[in-house]
């Protein structure tokens, strides 16, 4: 999101509802998933974005369209009340409130996770889903198909990832992901969403790449080391790549260790050069 308009308000909201979203405890999950829904349809009806994010309307105005899109609905009142709050504010542009609703429904989805202790199941359950998918490019496009529907796109990574025993809440994230692609891509809003879920835990992300898993022992391992050097808890995002064919490739932020096979060949050429 860009714009200094946004920022402040989605900022504010998001500071705003988090103790209501935390005391919501497992029932912010369906508040979560009805944002999420409220984010598809600003997306797909220009019109009610507009009017929603409309600065020349006074506040009351904007709000009653909120109302009168949940008039006979079993929304829940939390739902209706954030959306309420985020129609009254100012925008810099017409699609950030959509952004704004979105990243307050994942907000709810990581609160029902906190609640039933969850969150770092879900945190590695999402990079799993990533590193699976990296090296499979038909499996990434079909995921990430415009030309198909959403449900389509659901029903496949069903058929990739039910016999996971994937958390529900890592499957609702990530149905989300290809379900509303919102211009992005899958494996994309996939990494972002690790992100999210790491910031929401008060970790940095450390992105470990190589060829096959990595041991419990090597991930407390790195654990420790970059939780020493970055003097805060670190969440370890591990993606599996069998074309760097051994070693390991370590980011943190834009510091990058890259001790990999395929590292050290690309080194050799060039020296041979």
């Amino acid at each position: 999101m860009h714009g200094e308009t946004s920022l402040s308000s989605e900022r504010e909201a998001r500071a705003k509802f988090a103790d209501k979203i935390r005391s919501a405890g497992a029932q912010a999950r369906e508040v979560g998933e009805q944002l999420f829904s409220f984010s598809a349809l600003l997306d797909q009806t220009a019109p009610v974005e507009r009017s929603m994010t409309d600065p020349s309307r006074p506040a009351a105005d904007k709000i009653r369209i909120v109302d009168d899109l949940f008039v006979g609905s079993n929304a829940a009142p939390l739902t209706v009340e954030i959306l309420k709050d985020l129609a009254a504010r100012r925008w810099s542009r017409v699609d950030h409130i959509s952004n704004a609703v979105e990243d307050l429904g994942i907000d709810c989805i990581l609160s029902a996770a906190d609640a039933a202790d969850v969150t770092g199941t879900v945190a590695l359950e999402l990079s799993q889903i990533h590193s699976a998918i990296l090296n499979l490019p038909v499996v990434r496009q079909r995921l990430s198909d415009t030309r198909a529907s959403s449900e389509a796109r659901v029903k496949f990574f069903h058929e990739l990832f039910d016999d996971q025993n994937l958390n529900d809440l890592t499957v609702v994230l990530a149905e989300h992901a290809t379900r509303e692609l919102r211009q992005r891509r899958f494996a994309s809003t996939i990494q972002w969403l690790v992100t999210k879920v790491s910031d929401h835990m008060g970790e940095s992300v450390v992105t470990v790449t190589s060829a096959v898993a990595l041991t419990d022992a090597q991930v407390k391992r790195i654990v420790d080391i970059y939780t020493r050097k970055l003097n805060h808890p670190v969440h370890v995002n591990q993606v599996i790549d069998s074309q760097v064919m051994g070693g390991m490739r370590i980011q943190a932020g834009s510091e990058v260790t890259d001790n990999t096979v395929i590292a050290q060949l690309q080194n050799l050429k060039r020296m041979v050069k």
